[in-house]
């Protein structure tokens, strides 16, 4: 049996002490501190208690109530071992749980994508962060085995999120926006999947893979494919729309894309399956006679619309004035470059489009390509089927697609999508499902708050956690800073969830 004993100090302190008997003799087995005030005392004697009980399992038999926090140790007996970010850990698996990913049944996968929010890095160099901050130990073998196996979790992870959309984001598949993007790799050696095209990112010699993104009208994403680096952007739509349609079940949707995506078989390929869409229309390809009448419809007057019947759909068309200063811009220095050009042929890298060639040695001035550039100066078109719907609604859904964009660069910015230094094609798949849902959690947070996922993640790891030794006990004792009112203010808005 051990027992607290007190006893005076040559300096009139009160020592606090754990002693035994054995043999009629008094052991002193730990002396716990020196008191000298009752609050102390009380404190010491607490410790002393806690210590026979961890150490021996020794209850007592009259335990004394509490009267005072038994948490009160002298500064002297602790030593700081450093800190931990728990608070932002259990923040985002509160969010991941509403998400219904703790369902998943990888705590790995989910916790590289937690770390992926908080602080984007390489696979290995996010399993030391997990514990450095967290103290969440993986082993490297751990990742490498499961890294591919990542990839059969597409399905399910797409269904989550899609549903979470339906019950808390008012999402019903009537509208959706689609965009590419591309990802290169940190390499010149190509494959099947990675092989070199037209880069979003300038790194045309580099190869990547195309991404395809379908998102809702406030750009939280809904689906994600990935394309050979070489193919052409228009080529994609139809299949991830197509797919989108079968999986779910789909009746009525109306797809949003820009330009790039535009062509007379997608839109008939959209019609014959029964979907709707908007996408931009390139005016330069359409006769300048129909330009002229465009022109002199709207005028140079913002708010009024055009609308024509043509092969690929309905062309609504508008103007903005400041779309048309800009316009005029870039034709000036189009024109600047070829006329230099023109009086210095030999200095050509790259033709200017209003260059024309009369001949093998001669060029000129492109007039008519100048005229019809005038002509649809600040003119912006748009494709559609939909019929029965204002023009204003048409040309609104369609400037909704910078939403898609913005959630492109989150991904590549915020999450650090790219480079990719993977080079076998589950281990890619598995890098972009992961950046994927981490996605899906940042676009929530966003929506919600109001507040970029870099000043969220900021304020969140202020909250921290100190971690002292009692070095009596050889107990952890964590103490938290304070949860600033602007912190309570954010997790309010995330409501339900807290």
């Amino acid at each position: 049996m051990f027992y607290v004993r007190t006893t005076k100090t040559a300096s009139s302190a009160t020592a606090v002490q754990i002693v035994k008997y054995k043999n009629r003799k008094k052991i002193v087995v730990k002396h716990i501190g020196s008191a000298h005030d009752a609050e102390e005392l009380l404190s010491l004697k607490q410790t002393a208690r806690s210590w026979i009980e961890k150490e021996t399992h020794q209850i007592r038999l009259f335990p004394v109530e509490k009267k005072r926090s038994p948490n009160l140790i002298p500064i002297d007996k602790c030593r700081y071992f450093g800190f931990r970010y728990a608070f932002i850990y259990e923040v985002l698996n509160k969010i991941f749980a509403f998400f219904k990913f703790n369902r998943l049944d990888n705590k790995l996968f989910v916790d590289l994508v937690l770390m992926r929010i908080i602080e984007p890095s390489s696979k290995l160099e996010s399993l030391e962060l997990l514990k450095e901050f967290f103290n969440i130990e993986y082993q490297r073998r751990t990742l490498y085995r499961q890294l591919p196996s990542f990839v059969s979790l597409k399905s399910s992870i797409e269904e989550k999120i899609i549903t979470f959309a339906k019950n808390n984001l008012n999402f019903d598949f009537s509208l959706v926006f689609y965009d590419v993007t591309t990802l290169y790799f940190e390499s010149f050696k190509a494959d099947e999947l990675r092989k070199p095209g037209f880069s979003k990112d300038s790194k045309s010699n580099q190869p990547q893979v195309v991404i395809g993104l379908v998102v809702n009208k406030d750009g939280y994403p809904i689906k994600i494919e990935v394309f050979k680096g070489n193919t052409f952007e228009g080529h994609t739509m139809l299949p991830v729309i197509k797919k989108l349609q079968k999986d779910y079940s789909i009746d009525t949707l109306t797809v949003v894309a820009d330009a790039a995506m535009l062509s007379f078989n997608n839109m008939q390929e959209l019609e014959k399956a029964g979907l709707n869409y908007i996408v931009g229309a390139r005016l330069g390809n359409i006769s300048t006679e129909l330009l002229k009448k465009i022109s002199e419809k709207l005028n140079k007057n913002e708010g009024i619309y055009y609308k024509t019947e043509t092969p690929r759909g309905i062309l609504i068309c508008d103007y903005s004035h400041k779309r048309a200063i800009k316009d005029k811009s870039d034709r000036n220095k189009q024109l600047l470059k070829a006329k230099f050009q023109i009086a210095s042929p030999q200095s050509i890298t790259r033709k200017s489009r209003f260059v024309k060639e009369v001949d093998k040695i001669n060029l000129k001035l492109n007039e008519d390509l100048i005229i019809k550039d005038e002509l649809r100066e600040g003119i912006k078109g748009y494709y559609t089927n939909l019929k029965n719907i204002e023009d204003s609604l048409i040309v609104s859904r369609y400037k909704d697609l910078w939403h898609v964009e913005k959630s492109f660069r989150i991904a590549k910015s915020d999450l650090e999508m790219r480079p990719i230094y993977h080079f076998k094609e589950e281990t890619i798949q598995a890098h972009i499902l992961i950046c994927f849902m981490a996605l899906s959690i940042v676009k929530f947070i966003e929506i919600r708050t109001g507040k970029s996922i870099k000043s969220i993640i900021k304020l969140l790891k202020g909250v921290t956690d100190a971690r002292l030794l009692n070095m009596i006990t050889n107990e952890e004792i964590v103490l938290r800073s304070e949860v600033s009112k602007e912190i309570k203010q954010l997790l309010h808005l995330m409501e339900p969830w807290y």
